[in-house]
């Protein structure tokens, strides 16, 4: 085997467990919620209103949504991840919940 393909092989190994750990792990998600609470807090700022708390889902809360204003983006990932969503209530309130979701995997049809 020549050095070249050995080289190679290398690189890409070497890419590939880069891409892992930046496709998943805590760290992914928790740099995805930061980015996220920036966003609202800008948006927030940008529209006069106080920087919504992040709130957490509980089953059978009441939601009053009357816009949708930013939902994270799905994750790559075969496990259950956080995702947030930032609306404005029938008041015109800001609110982020944060709740979990099924990634975005191969095996159930991401």
């Amino acid at each position: 085997m020549s050095i070249y393909k050995i080289g190679v092989g290398v690189l890409t190994a070497i890419l590939s467990f880069g891409a892992l750990a930046e496709g998943g792990g805590d760290r992914t998600f928790a740099l995805m919620m930061e980015r996220n609470e920036k966003a609202m807090a800008d948006y927030a700022v940008t529209q006069g209103r106080p920087v919504p708390e992040v709130q957490a889902y509980r089953y059978g809360m009441k939601l009053d949504i009357a816009k949708v204003v930013n939902v994270t983006p799905p994750v790559r990932s075969c496990n259950v991840v956080p995702s947030r969503m930032t609306y404005e209530d029938s008041s015109g309130k800001l609110n982020t919940l944060e709740y979990q979701v099924m990634g975005v995997c191969r095996n159930n049809g991401g």
